[in-house]
C-alpha cells in the first residue's frame, strides 16, 4: 500500500496554529495519511526517528535550478534568451536538466521544492515553474507550471542592453516595454473574446508572446517582478495596479526602506540572497535584517538564496543569518515552508505537516536553525529521497 511510518519524532506542523508535539507522522500514497500523538498504527515500513523533529519540506520561491548547471559556463546557461528584451514565451520546463548535481545537494539540505525562474536579463523574461526538487524527468517533478511571468526592472536589464546597444539602456526603457507588450495582450484577448461570441468577429493571428500573457491578465498566473530598489519596487506595483496583475516581489533588497508602505499595498516580498556580496550598486543597502523587518511590519514574507547565486543547499543558512539578526525563528521557517507555499497558491497541498497534503517532509537530529543540525531523512511525495548514513 505504499506506507511509511515516522515515529519517536517532534512534529512541528508550520502551519497557522504551529502546532508542535511529540508523536508520529503516516505518508501513504505520496500523501500524509495521519499523524497524531501515543501509539501509532501498525505499519510494515517504520523509520524510527530517535527523538528528531520532524518539519515541511523547505521551499525556495525564487531559484534558477537546473537552468545553470553546476560547474558548467555556456554550455549550461540557459537562463537568459538575451537577444530579446520581451520573451514571455520562453517555458523554464524546457531548459531545466534535473541531472544537474544541485537538485540532488538541494534534496540533501531538506529542500524539496523551489520555483524556477528565467534570468533578469530581459524585461519580460518567461514563464515560471513550480517543481519538486526530486525526479528524473520534469514533467513528473512539476506542481504547478506556469506559476508566473518573470519581470526584470533596474540595473540588469540596462546593463545587458546597454553593452548591446539596443534598447532598454534606461528604467523608463524597461517599464515601457513592459507596458507595451502589456497593452497589446489587452487586446489580443478583447479580439479573441469578442470572436469567440460574435461570428462575424475575427480572431487574430496566434502570436505566441501575446498568447503567453493572456493567463496572467486573466489572474490565472502572478507576475514576479526583479526589483532591488525602492524606486523599481513601486514601478512594478504601479505596472501591477495599471493591469491588475498579481504581483509578488523578488529579492526586494531596499523593501525593507519602505516596509510600512508596502504593507499598505499587501505585496509578498521574496528577501534575498543576502549572503552574497555588494556586487552592484543598486544592491547597496543590502543586509539580514531585512526579511526579519518585512516580517514584522506584517508583509508576507519568503527568503530565497537565488540558486546559483548562492547554492540551494544553503538555504537553512540564509534562515539562521536573518534569526542572528532579528528575525523570529518561527517566521524564519515559515518563510521557507508556508508563506512561498501561500504566495503560490498552493497551501492546500505543501507548506505544512497536515492530513491530506503532500508527504514532503524533512526529519532533523535537533533544532533545524542550529548550525550543528543535521538532516537524517527527506520525504519528497512520500518517496525516502535521502537518508543519512552514519
Amino acid at each position: 500500500m505504499n506506507q511509511i511510518l515516522i515515529k519517536n519524532v517532534t512534529v512541528w506542523t508550520m502551519d497557522a496554529q504551529d502546532r508542535r508535539f511529540t508523536g508520529w507522522v503516516l505518508l501513504e500514497q505520496g500523501r500524509i495519511a495521519r499523524m497524531g500523538e501515543g501509539e501509532p498504527p501498525d505499519c510494515a515500513e517504520v523509520l524510527d526517528g530517535a527523538g528528531g523533529i520532524l518539519t515541511p519540506g523547505l521551499i525556495d520561491i525564487h531559484s534558477h535550478l537546473g537552468l545553470y548547471e553546476d560547474g558548467l559556463g555556456f554550455e549550461g546557461a540557459d537562463g537568459n534568451e538575451d537577444t530579446d528584451p520581451v520573451t514571455p514565451q520562453l517555458r523554464v520546463i524546457d531548459g531545466i536538466n534535473p541531472f544537474d548535481r544541485s537538485f540532488r545537494e538541494a534534496v540533501e539540505a531538506g529542500v524539496t521544492a523551489t520555483a524556477v525562474s528565467p534570468g533578469s536579463a530581459n524585461p519580460i523574461g518567461g514563464q515560471i515553474a513550480l517543481i519538486k526538487t526530486a525526479g528524473r524527468r520534469v514533467d513528473d517533478m512539476i506542481v504547478r507550471a506556469p506559476l508566473a511571468v518573470k519581470f526584470a526592472l533596474g540595473e540588469n536589464p540596462k546593463s545587458v542592453y546597454h553593452d548591446k546597444d539596443e534598447s532598454p539602456v534606461t528604467r523608463m526603457a524597461t517599464a515601457a516595454l513592459i507596458r507595451e507588450q502589456l497593452y497589446k495582450a489587452q487586446e489580443y484577448l478583447a479580439r479573441k473574446e469578442r470572436a469567440a461570441h460574435d461570428p462575424d468577429e475575427d480572431a487574430p493571428d496566434h502570436d505566441s508572446k501575446l498568447e503567453a500573457l493572456v493567463p496572467l491578465l486573466r489572474g490565472e498566473v502572478q507576475a514576479h517582478f526583479h526589483a532591488h530598489r525602492a524606486d523599481d519596487i513601486f514601478t512594478a506595483l504601479r505596472i501591477a495596479n495599471e493591469f491588475h496583475l498579481h504581483a509578488v516581489i523578488i529579492h526586494g533588497t531596499e523593501a525593507h526602506l519602505v516596509a510600512d508602505l508596502l504593507a499598505e499595498e499587501g505585496v509578498p516580498v521574496v528577501s534575498g540572497p543576502y549572503m552574497t556580496d555588494r556586487s552592484k550598486p543598486e544592491i547597496r543597502n543590502l543586509t539580514d535584517a531585512a526579511p526579519g523587518l518585512l516580517c514584522r511590519a506584517g508583509i508576507p514574507t519568503a527568503v530565497t538564496v537565488d540558486h546559483p547565486e548562492i547554492p540551494l543547499r544553503l538555504l537553512p543558512m540564509a534562515l539562521m543569518l536573518a534569526v542572528r539578526a532579528g528575525m523570529d525563528r518561527t517566521d524564519a521557517l515559515r518563510a521557507v515552508t508556508s508563506v512561498p507555499a501561500e504566495i503560490a497558491g498552493m497551501a492546500h497541498r505543501m507548506g505544512s505537516l497536515q492530513p491530506g497534503m503532500d508527504a514532503d517532509c524533512v526529519l532533523w537530529s535537533g533544532d533545524p536553525l542550529d548550525i550543528m543540525t543535521e538532516v537524517q531523512a527527506v520525504f519528497v511525495n512520500g518517496v525516502p529521497e535521502y537518508r543519512r548514513t552514519v
